[in-house]
């Protein structure tokens, strides 16, 4: 029997309903910034200005105090290193299948990294020691749930005090201190979390501590087999359909994991455009019509980096709106695709630029969601980490300020 079709416009459907984007002319629909989160399996936390933005996208009301409660009161969720060595913000539900099925893997991987550097660095002969002394000293220094800066632990042990030099002769080369690496491999072994930030919303400035500490217990032990299949199985409820290529790249994984992980699952291989694409068994169903909807999207958004085969909603504008590293900048939506971007001028006012001809109530809408951004963001600069080369040059051409579409 034939595998079923999933047709574009029923993946774009599939998209406006699973990632919380609203229809036009209505609020958004997620009821806090834990579910959008949810919704997702977990948001970027790289640009740390993102978390606030996906989440003012999706839930009706948002304010940055709201996240900051969940993060750093309530602690409902967790800035944390794991896909692809990158951080995430993750509900705390979620937190165990992310570390056995992700972050763990990251963590081998940037410990080796480290240990064969502490060795080049002359630091020590034998670099997996070095490694786990200068960890005992920063679990001891953390410990009973002080907070402390990655500077003010480098400043206290003084196995910290060393670096290596990175790019010699080059413009971007330098010395790169070990504090913040030997960091990422704990953060990643889930042995201690980014708490409190001492910089704004717009700004990572983490201090850290044990996970213990912060979390109340240790992340709930779970074997790597069960942390893959359980993130594809959310993966494919959030972002399904989609290929075993976009599983492994979103995963920073491999192949046979994923290919482990759909076999162990309830799965349904689909037609998409010719190409194998894999869905829930439960989740055949095909959706509803969705009414047109728009959105204005930060940067490293989920949905935005949601699939590494990308065609269906970017369309042309790779070139325009990601990075040479893959990164997505800003961007407008309409009706389940990509059509532009926005940035914000000198001033802070918000500036939409459409790549094409959306029609009058699309080009209305998304009007709308800028002068709803521009109000809520107030005039505070958000500065991605990885503008668009569209915003760039647009910039550079002097039209950075107003409203513009093409």
């Amino acid at each position: 029997m034939a595998a079923p079709r999933i047709d574009v416009d029923e993946r774009r459907a599939r998209l406006a309903v699973r990632h919380r984007l609203h229809p036009a002319h209505r609020a958004p629909d997620a009821p806090d910034a834990v579910d959008a989160a949810t919704s997702l399996v977990c948001l970027h936390g790289t640009d740390p200005a993102t978390v606030y933005l996906s989440a003012w996208a999706r839930v009706d009301g948002f304010t940055v105090a709201d996240l900051d409660r969940a993060l750093y009161d309530d602690r409902t969720m967790v800035k944390h290193m794991a896909m692809r060595r990158t951080v995430f913000v993750v509900p705390l539900g979620t937190l165990p299948v992310v570390q056995a099925g992700a972050s763990a893997r990251v963590a081998a991987a940037q410990r080796r990294t480290v240990v064969k550097d502490v060795v080049k660095a002359g630091l020590h002969d034998d670099g997996e020691s070095w490694l786990d002394e200068v960890s005992r000293h920063i679990l001891a220094a953390l410990a009973d749930g002080r907070e402390a800066t990655s500077s003010e632990l480098k400043a206290e042990i003084p196995l910290l005090d060393g670096a290596l030099e990175f790019g010699a002769g080059k413009s971007w080369g330098g010395p790169v201190t070990f504090a913040p690496r030997v960091l990422t491999v704990l953060s990643a072994e889930g042995k201690v979390v980014r708490a409190s930030n001492k910089g704004s919303w717009r700004v990572s400035r983490p201090t850290w501590t044990t996970t213990e500490s912060w979390l109340g217990s240790a992340v709930d032990p779970v074997d790597e087999a069960t942390g893959v299949r359980e993130l594809v199985r959310m993966w494919l409820r959030a972002f399904g359909p989609g290929t075993e290529g976009d599983l492994k790249w979103w995963l920073g994984s491999t192949l046979t994991a994923v290919r482990a992980a759909l076999a162990e699952l309830d799965v349904v291989e689909v037609d998409l455009d010719g190409r194998p694409g894999y869905l829930l068994a439960d989740d055949v169903d095909e959706p509803a019509p969705v009414e047109p909807w728009g959105a204005l999207l930060p940067g490293l958004d989920p949905t935005v980096m949601g699939w590494t085969e990308r065609e269906w909603y970017l369309g042309p504008y790779k070139e325009a709106l990601f990075d040479s590293n893959g990164n997505g900048g800003p961007t407008a939506w309409w009706d389940g695709r990509i059509v532009g971007t926005w940035w914000q001028t000198d001033t802070g006012a918000v500036s939409l630029h459409l790549l094409e001809d959306i029609g009058a109530e699309g080009t209305a809408v998304l009007r709308e969601e800028a002068a709803r951004l521009d109000d809520w963001l107030g005039g505070v600069r958000v500065m991605p980490r990885f503008p668009t080369p569209l915003a760039k040059e647009l910039a550079t051409e002097g039209r950075s300020s107003g409203t513009s579409s093409s």
